[in-house]
């Protein structure tokens, strides 16, 4: 498969394919997204809110949610506000989403029958690493969006005025968008 997609981007880049994509850094709307990682939300969810190519800047992992107030996407955050101009952050959860009773002990399970040792496993947690804590999902959507949007709104480093975050849930089929 990345056989096919770097042949692709031969074509793309042939055939200037990337000229209608052209923007900066900054982005036009200054919001920044939060949002998961899930396939469903690839097209569906610029298409859904009108956005384009430079209009946000959209950072995803899965479940949508911060997990630690100092982990990549808060840093993500602190520098899209004070590098990039954004002065508004949507938190979007969606329906459906696999992060949504997700089960630590079953992860650790399948990491072991795909060869990690129970060796490196036991090595994490000794270095205080809680890995049901850390691979555990959440049991309601809305509750965890509402928790990241918290922990954006009372992050130590974002500024104490000035920036507004909202947490809503996408319907993963429609598109549709509900405020929370």
């Amino acid at each position: 498969m990345i056989q096919e997609i770097l042949e692709h981007n031969k074509q793309f880049v042939a055939s200037e394919g990337y000229l209608k994509y052209a923007t900066n850094k900054y982005p036009d709307k200054k919001i920044a997204i939060v949002t998961c990682m899930d396939t469903r939300l690839v097209e569906l969810l610029p298409a859904a809110l009108g956005f384009r190519n430079g209009d946000v800047k959209i950072i995803k992992n899965a479940g949508a949610t911060i997990t630690n107030p100092f982990d990549s996407t808060m840093r993500s955050l602190l520098i899209a506000v004070y590098e990039l101009g954004v002065n508004e952050i949507m938190v979007i959860g969606h329906t459906g989403c696999g992060v949504q009773g997700m089960d630590a002990t079953e992860m650790l399970h399948a990491m072991t029958e795909r060869g990690v040792s129970q060796e490196h496993i036991t090595l994490m947690e000794h270095c205080g690493i809680n890995l049901r804590e850390w691979l555990h999902g959440f049991e309601d959507t809305a509750d965890a969006i509402r928790e990241t949007v918290d922990l954006i709104e009372r992050h130590p480093l974002m500024p104490p005025s000035g920036i507004s975050v909202r947490g809503f849930i996408m319907d993963s089929y429609t598109g549709a968008l509900e405020p929370l």
